[in-house]
């Protein structure tokens, strides 16, 4: 393909890291409809090689990050409320728009980001989706000082944000529900107090949940953890299959479900600036661009510990 030209208050980045994301595997797998055809990713890294007409707040130079989220209306009723992750007209990058398996990548200027000079390439492309999306679902949950939290499902995401929820919320106790010993072992390193299989009992019923995995089964399992008036969210686009609940067993007793969808520019710019003041350890396997497959059949099957970036 030719080098895309950026447009009207657009600006052409030529990538140097890209994220790996399980909503990749699900727009190759036809879970999430994206336009067709499409370069995928949407946890980009790289430096502004030219700008549109209009740009004012970036330059040819500059080190940028790009998100998922790519364009909301900025006038409906989600978006004046702050919400415009669930504006109707979200716009996503490497689903609505070509995103990063690639050289070079467009974006709107409003949507790029100045990233934490703390971190490589590397490791910041997690930080644009997998960190970010994971501290929405952070916020989500209500989660206060001395509430037992559980992270179903131990990969980009949850590894940063056990760092960012053991510095809020110090008193709290931490349990990971994992099937690999060697993302425990990670877990266990960046402050759980427990780590064990999905099907363990926990030494304790859990406050607060977040379920970070792929499998439809998982949720109902967090769900019966929960305490009553406990709440679990679910921090997936797509689940790859059903999610069979019982009322009595998961829900009774004032439990809560709730969704992430999206994230917002806040949520990215926020989570930027705590990464890097708490100074989040990512974990990167790095992949080159020609092995894009191979790297999300291993996001796939969850083989990996940490996050996945492709480099050109």
């Amino acid at each position: 393909m030719d080098v895309p030209e950026p447009g009207f208050g657009e600006v052409l980045i030529r990538v140097s890291a890209c994220g790996v994301c399980q909503t990749d595997v699900d727009i190759v797998e036809g879970r999430r409809v994206c336009k067709l055809p499409v370069i995928l990713g949407h946890q980009a890294v790289g430096v502004v090689a030219r700008v549109g007409g209009g740009v004012s707040r970036v330059g040819v130079g500059d080190r940028v990050g790009v998100a998922w989220i790519g364009w909301s209306c900025g006038s409906c009723n989600y978006c004046v409320r702050g919400e415009e992750n669930l504006c109707g007209s979200f716009k996503a990058t490497g689903c609505d728009f070509n995103g990063c398996y690639a050289e070079y990548m467009v974006a709107g200027e409003a949507y790029v980001y100045r990233l934490p000079g703390v971190y490589d390439d590397f490791e910041a492309a997690p930080l644009l989706c997998a960190g970010a999306i994971g501290y929405r679902a952070l916020r989500l949950l209500g989660m206060k000082d001395g509430l037992t939290l559980g992270l179903f499902g131990f990969g980009a995401s949850a590894h940063q944000i056990i760092q960012v929820a053991r510095k809020l919320y110090p008193s709290s106790r931490i349990l990971v529900f994992t099937r690999s010993r060697e993302h425990a072992t990670l877990a266990e390193s960046l402050g759980a107090d427990w780590a064990g299989p999905p099907t363990a009992e926990p030494p304790e019923k859990l406050d607060r949940a977040v379920d970070f995995t792929p499998v439809g089964e998982v949720t109902a399992r967090a769900l019966s953890l929960l305490k009553p008036g406990g709440r679990l969210v679910v921090n997936v686009i797509r689940k790859r299959g059903p999610i069979a609940l019982d009322y009595a067993e998961h829900l009774w007793m004032e439990r809560e479900v709730k969704s992430v969808a999206n994230v917002t520019r806040r949520d990215v710019i926020e989570y930027l600036e705590v990464a890097g003041r708490a100074r989040v350890r990512v974990t990167v396997n790095v992949y080159k661009l020609e092995d894009a497959n191979e790297a999300l059949k291993r996001v796939k099957v969850g083989g990996v510990t940490g996050a996945v970036v492709l480099r050109p």
